[in-house]
This record gives C-alpha cells, structure tokens and sequence, in this order.
C-alpha cells in the first residue's frame, strides 16, 4: 500500500525522474552560465554602456536570464514534489511571466533603433542617446509590471479554501479564472501582433533605405532586423507554452504521467532552448562582443596558468 496517498503508476519512477531533470537542467544551467558571461561582458566597458543597441541588449539578456533561473528553479521544485503556497507560487510564475513579456518589446525597441540609425542618422543621438534609452527601457518594465497588478487582481484569492498547492506549482493553475484566461489570451495576441507590426514596419523602411543607397550600415542593418525577427519569433514562442499544454490536456486523453511527460518535452523545446539561442544570435554575431568575451575568457585563462594552486604568483623569487 501507497503510504503518501500517490498513485504509483501516474508519477514517474526515481530513475526516469533523475535521467529528466538531468537533461533539463544541465542545458539550463549552460545557458545561465553563457548569459551570465555576455551581461558581465556588456557592463565591462563603457561603449557597451553607452550605446543605445547594446543598452537595450543587456535589456533581453537580463529578462532572458531571469525567466530562465526562475522557470528553471519552479521545474527543480516541481521534480522534487516540493508543494507551495498559492500566493508564493503565483509570485513566482508571474514574474517569470513579466519577463517573458518584457523580451519581445525589447525585440521591438532593437529594431527600432536599427531604424533610427538607418533612416534618420542624424536624430539618432536625440532621440536615443543619453539617458533616454534607460527611460525607454523603464517604461517597458513599468507597462509590463502594471499588467502584472492586473493580472494580480484577477487571481480569486478570496475564493481559496486552501493555501497549499496539491500539486506542482505551474501557471497552469493559476489562470483558474475564466475572466484570467481570456483576459491573458488577449494581451498575448495584442503583444504579438503589435510586436510582429513593428519589426516589419521596420525592416520595410530599411530595405527602402538600403534600396535607395547600398550602404554598408543599411545592408547590416537589414540583415540585423532579420535577426530580430527570428528573436521576435524565439521569445514569444514561451507565450505559446501554456496554451499548447492545455490544449494538448483538452485534446488529447492523456494519463498524468504521459501528460507531464509531454509537457516537459515542450518546457525543453519552447523555454529553454529559445532562451539559450540569445547568445547565439547577439553575442556570437557581434564582433565586438565576441572579441572582448574572448580576451576575457584567455586573459583569465592565462591567469589561472600564471598562479599556482596555493595562491603564490610563480616568480624568480622563491
């Protein structure tokens, strides 16, 4: 007899548990560590931190890198049949929420400035120099966080009779409303629609511009915003998740343990490997990203050559 009341046959075995969180985990934290790089890398000089474009790429990185760690910890819980409250569990799949809504906008605001620079060069420095790109950027946060609080007041808190989750924290449970759901279905469509509108609007006017005057920077430039398009793509696609999971529930007469399964086939395929996909497509492209991240990496490397286990520099003088 079950002691703890779980049915064996809908929950994973130890093994299968262990070989999953495995391969889920050990690419997460790859990807982490790579983000963790190229946001130290962009903070290291102050061309990074004056530029416009390289402002608003530590922008996606640091939103990138936070929905991952969280998504990442709420899988770790949830592999370790670790309960939460209601309340700490909503906490934590809206902030995940916030910054996945945070990345396309910051899509847009990259191609926007490829625009700028482009078709009015001489306004670039007005219009996004200074302290302007932060008050972008902090206005992105604060409409994001302000649909958070709407999001918040439509959780029926009033209407629990429980705190403690009886299962695995996820925001599957969460949208418990219909009122939240149609609610959310709507803000993801208007995000994308409005974000896919802007970024081709934007590359129609820089092929125009290319197509005038073959520059160099216009045709980079175009060729970037096909970039931030394939991005655009990769970071809406964790908007998908939630509703392909409940509509692989709806559609399809699964058991829990084929359910579960298959939604972590979709964490893998839709939040984690869109997410890593950032550095590639930034920080390996961008020559100089990719030379200071590689001066970085061999200076330290040399370093590590130059002294030895105790601490002790290796001189002449013992």
């Amino acid at each position: 007899m079950n002691s703890s009341g779980l049915d064996p046959g809908q929950y994973m075995s130890s093994m299968e548990r262990g070989m999953i969180a495995t391969l889920i985990l050990f690419p997460g934290v790859v990807f982490l560590f790579a983000n963790g790089l190229l946001l130290w890398t962009l903070r290291s000089k102050a061309v990074f931190r004056e530029t416009p474009r390289y402002c608003l790429l530590f922008n996606l990185l640091l939103a990138d890198t936070q929905h991952m760690f969280l998504s990442q910890l709420l899988y770790l819980l949830a592999a370790t049949y670790t309960s939460l409250h209601f309340p700490v569990c909503a906490l934590l799949t809206l902030i995940i929420d916030l910054s996945n809504e945070v990345s396309p906008l910051t899509v847009v605001l990259l191609s926007l400035e490829r625009y700028v620079a482009v078709c009015l060069p001489l306004r670039h420095a007005t219009l996004l120099g200074g302290r302007r790109t932060a008050m972008v950027v902090l206005l992105v946060w604060a409409l994001c966080v302000l649909n958070l609080v709407v999001r918040v007041g439509l959780l029926p808190f009033h209407k629990l009779d429980y705190l403690m989750m009886k299962d695995y924290c996820s925001s599957l449970f969460i949208r418990t409303t219909p009122i939240s759901r149609a609610y959310d279905e709507a803000y993801i469509s208007f995000l994308f629609v409005f974000s896919a509108v802007a970024i081709l609007w934007s590359y129609v006017m820089v092929m125009m511009a290319a197509h005038r005057c073959a520059t160099e920077n216009s045709v980079k430039a175009r060729n970037t915003l096909l970039l931030h398009l394939l991005q655009l793509v990769l970071s809406l696609s964790a908007t998908i998740y939630l509703p392909l999971v409940i509509a692989v529930g709806r559609t399809m007469a699964l058991t829990r343990l084929t359910f579960v399964r298959v939604q972590n086939a979709l964490y893998v395929l839709i939040m984690i490997l869109p997410r890593g996909l950032s550095v590639l497509i930034y920080g390996i492209k961008d020559q100089t990203i990719r030379s200071t991240v590689l001066r970085t990496i061999l200076c330290r490397t040399r370093r590590l050559k130059l002294w030895p286990a105790g601490g002790v520099e290796r001189s002449g003088v013992p």
